[in-house]
């Protein structure tokens, strides 16, 4: 008879928000409310607005215009982050961790976060190898947290 441990499924797209001193919890607004599609069409990062949202998998997306919003409506899957938006480096060293949203790179059309300088520096010196190791894990490591 083995020992079993309660497990849970991470929310595929990542929602982590400060809730007290150290730690974080799911708030319901994906990426922090960044505009994702700002980083493509703008070229940095912008924070979105309750005026300009909309739902994607199980998740609220927030916009800084209708233009943002209804581009992200018609391709998602183009301007969605990388791994469901947790931090890209976080992903390929095995832990799901939030992200800053002026910490981050498009690679060949793809969206990345990371969670610090720090992270986003290591992520910047093998950025296809770090790519890879996070394709490899990431889908197990939401059904393991």
């Amino acid at each position: 008879m083995g020992i079993h441990f309660n497990t849970w499924a991470a929310e595929p797209i990542n929602t982590l928000e400060r809730s007290g001193l150290w730690g974080y919890k799911p708030s319901g607004i994906a990426i922090r409310g960044f505009d994702t599609v700002a980083y493509f069409t703008e070229g940095k990062a912008i924070k979105g607005t309750e005026t300009f949202q909309t739902q994607w998998m199980g998740a609220t997306w927030l916009f800084a215009s209708q233009q943002h919003k209804d581009l992200f409506i018609a391709e998602p899957e183009k301007y969605a982050p990388q791994y469901g938006g947790y931090c890209a480096y976080g992903v390929a060293v095995d832990n799901l961790v939030k992200i800053e949203g002026e910490l981050w790179d498009i690679v060949d059309g793809k969206l990345y976060l990371n969670f610090n300088k720090k992270f986003r520096e290591q992520w910047r010196k093998d950025t296809q190898q770090y790519i890879d190791l996070a394709d490899q894990k990431f889908n197990q490591l939401l059904e393991n947290k």
